[in-house]
C-alpha cells in the first residue's frame, strides 16, 4: 500500500491512528501492515543491527499504541510522526543513559559516519512538505562536507546532531574532556558551514 506521496493514503493512516486510540485493535493492526516495513528499514539503517531494529519497531508500535491520542493531523502528516517515534526510539535505544546502551552507542560510533545515516535523516524529512525535500535534495553536498571533516571533528558532529547524545554524553563516549569534545564540535561546526557554503551558497 503506498503511504508517501498519495494524499488518500496518508489520510487513511491518519484515520487508522484516530481509531487506533479509540481502542480499535483492528485498525491499529491495518497501521502496522501498511507502515512496519517502511519504519522497519529505517530503523535497521539507523542502528545497523537486524536484532535491534527489530526491537526498536517493537518498542516504537507500542508507543503509537499507547499514545496514538496524541497525534494530531493539523501538525503533520501521519507518516511523518511514526517516523519522528521510530527515530526516537532508536536513539534511545543506544543512548548511554538506557541500560547497555553505552556499549551499543560505543558499537555504532563507527558506522554513524556512513551515508546510510544521511540517508535515513533524508527519509525523515522528506516527508514534511516541498522545503523538506529541497533539504534532502542536499544531503550530497552534506555527506561530502561532513566527510572533508577531521575525523574527529566528523565524529563529534555526527554523534551530537544525528545520534543524539550531549556534549557530556560525548566526553564520556568518547573518553575525552568536556572542554576538548566541546571545541571539536565547535570548529567542525565551523568547517561544515564554511564547506556548505562554498559548495552551494544557497545553503
Amino acid at each position: 500500500m503506498p503511504i508517501v506521496g498519495a494524499g488518500g493514503a496518508s489520510d487513511l493512516l491518519a484515520d487508522l491512528i484516530v481509531a487506533s486510540a479509540r481502542g480499535d485493535q483492528r485498525a491499529f493492526q491495518r497501521l502496522y501492515r501498511a507502515t512496519s516495513n517502511t519504519l522497519f528499514g529505517l530503523a535497521l539503517r539507523m542502528l545497523k543491527r537486524r536484532e535491534w531494529a527489530e526491537e526498536v519497531l517493537q518498542e516504537s508500535f507500542v508507543s503509537v499504541w499507547r499514545h496514538a491520542a496524541r497525534y494530531d493531523q493539523t501538525k503533520g502528516a501521519a507518516m511523518t510522526w511514526l517516523i519522528r517515534i521510530v527515530r526516537n526510539q532508536a536513539l534511545d535505544w543506544i543512548h548511554p543513559s538506557r541500560p547497555d546502551g553505552f556499549e551499543r552507542s560505543y558499537a555504532r560510533a563507527a558506522d554513524l559516519l556512513d551515508d546510510d545515516l544521511l540517508n535515513a535523516v533524508g527519509d525523515l524529512i522528506a516527508a514534511d512538505g516541498a522545503e523538506m525535500v529541497d533539504y534532502a535534495r542536499r544531503a550530497d553536498s552534506i555527506a561530502a562536507c561532513l566527510a572533508a571533516l577531521d575525523g574527529r571533528q566528523r565524529q563529534s558532529l555526527v554523534l551530537v546532531f544525528f545520534h543524539g547524545l550531549s556534549h557530556g554524553d560525548l566526553a564520556l563516549h568518547l573518553q575525552q574532556p568536556l572542554g576538548t569534545v566541546k571545541a571539536w564540535v565547535r570548529r567542525g561546526l565551523v568547517r561544515l558551514a564554511e564547506c556548505l557554503a562554498a559548495s552551494n551558497p544557497r545553503m
